[in-house]
């Protein structure tokens, strides 16, 4: 039997044990483990010790899809073999994306904050142009959710491949040539060295002037001073962002009070959503490791994810 070791101690241990045992394995103690099921992510500076104190691990599962705590202790183990939570919770976060934009575009955060009735205002995702940066897991199930507002998407991505229910895809260097085009601009990406900035003062003013942002990938992506500019200036229609940077976004800073803002806590995917279907990811795993076939969400710490 497949012996697994879930730690550390914490509130989603309980699942992730049901889970292991569910797909076939046995949960012991990390002294008697082949297989390490990292359980929290906020801990990630636990993990290395218990990594050099047990050899015996020989794949290791990480609970989220983004490697950013990791991505050291990665590198310094090649011989280890890594999978992470890449596309588990790309549902919910894609379902995010679609209520992020409808409130952006027909001005609910603003009416939300109103106290006397205010004039019409608003724009239509029918028929829209969308841009999505990125071609993972999020962008694949937000196409579907997209196609039934008849709208013109082009993805953004490392290379050119096409994507079902994309009207076009490009590669990142064609990144600027999109822009001027976009009614709406969702990022979908995961955040590395190549990635980190990727929308500043010179790709925000290549956005037309009713464009909205949506951001769900990471804060790094955006310059936070430049997107506080455009959105002060009206440079933009707006943004709608569930990632910050910093993060958690501090009490008293501008982005909280600017109206074409909306904000919410990192919440695309919560505790509730994600945990189902990290446990189903964990099953099928192990499964797979039983069975001799291959893990699913193997580790690129080039890519990121």
């Amino acid at each position: 039997m497949l012996k697994v070791a879930v730690e550390p101690d914490c509130w989603r241990r309980e699942s992730l044990v049901a889970a292991v045992e569910i797909g076939g394995g046995e949960v012991v103690s990390p002294g008697s483990a082949e297989v390490l099921v990292w359980a929290e992510p906020a801990q990630a500076d636990l993990l290395p010790p218990m990594l050099d104190e047990n050899s015996n691990i020989d794949w290791v599962q990480l609970p989220y899809a983004g490697i950013e705590p990791f991505v050291e202790m990665l590198r310094s183990r090649p011989h280890l073999t890594w999978t992470c939570g890449k596309g588990v919770y790309a549902s919910p976060v894609a379902e995010h994306v679609l209520a992020l934009a409808l409130a952006g575009f027909r001005a609910v955060n603003t009416y939300s904050r109103a106290d006397t009735w205010s004039e019409p205002r608003g724009q239509n995702l029918l028929g829209a142009k969308v841009t999505i940066l990125g071609g993972g897991g999020i962008t694949e199930e937000l196409l579907p959710l997209l196609a039934p507002f008849d709208c013109e998407v082009t993805v953004v991505r490392n290379h050119a491949s096409p994507m079902e229910g994309a009207a076009k895809v490009v590669s990142s260097k064609n990144l600027h040539d999109v822009l001027p085009n976009s009614d709406l601009l969702v990022l979908a990406l995961a955040l590395t060295p190549e990635t980190t900035g990727v929308i500043a003062k010179e790709e925000l003013a290549l956005l037309p002037d009713h464009a909205w942002i949506v951001n769900v990938a990471r804060g790094g992506h955006v310059v936070t001073d430049d997107l506080v500019e455009a959105l002060r200036n009206n440079s933009i229609g707006g943004a709608a962002l569930d990632v910050t940077d910093p993060e958690p976004l501090p009490e008293g800073h501008p982005l909280w009070a600017l109206e074409n803002c909306i904000i919410t806590p990192h919440i695309g995917n919560t505790p509730e959503m994600g945990l189902p279907l990290l446990a189903q990811r964990v099953t099928e795993n192990v499964q797979r490791r039983i069975g001799g076939l291959p893990l699913i969400g193997p580790v690129d710490i080039d890519l990121g994810y």
